[in-house]
């Protein structure tokens, strides 16, 4: 996975590619002007800032993604999302209607001591928590598993096309 722009890394301008994680970033988050001239480019003198290296493929930047979009790899991508997070969610909200649901309507239930003062409500809380982690984690798992090879896959493709990043 090492891409590099064809620069050497103390080059203004320079970015290594070779970090999976890279960002950079946001249209509209750029650096301040006096952070961009330090760094050799362009701040608010008129011209967008860049990085890497010019490679135009003619394709204007609109089409490509609209193609990106449509490509099989993307609705790959797309449907292992949902399929996570649409049954992860629904279990979720199912989970946390049934704890309010019991605590309205069978308060005797709730109040059932288990250990000392600790009782179902109490236990039941404090499952909220736990699940709320342990969604967490197995969205991160499945995220890192299913999803973000061939996402990364895609976003490498998609900034060859569109001439690297730029903003």
């Amino acid at each position: 996975m090492d891409k590099h722009d064809g620069r050497s890394a103390g080059e203004p301008g320079a970015v290594r590619l070779d970090d999976p994680w890279y960002d950079a970033l946001a249209p509209g988050w750029a650096e301040s002007a006096g952070a961009a001239d330090a760094a050799g480019r362009e701040g608010d003198a008129g011209e967008p800032l860049t990085v890497g290296g010019p490679r135009d493929s003619g394709i204007p930047p609109g089409e490509i993604y609209l193609a990106v979009h449509r490509s099989g790899a993307f609705q790959e991508v797309r449907r292992r999302y949902r399929s996570f997070v649409v049954p992860a969610t629904l279990a979720f909200l199912v989970w946390y209607l049934a704890y309010v649901v019991a605590a309205i309507a069978a308060p005797g239930l709730m109040a059932r001591p288990l250990v000392g003062a600790f009782n179902v409500a109490m236990a039941a809380g404090l499952g909220q928590f736990a699940t709320t982690f342990l969604l967490a984690w197995a969205y991160m798992r499945h995220a890192r598993l299913r999803r973000d090879r061939a996402a990364l896959e895609i976003r490498w493709e998609t900034q060859e096309l569109t001439g690297g990043n730029t903003r």
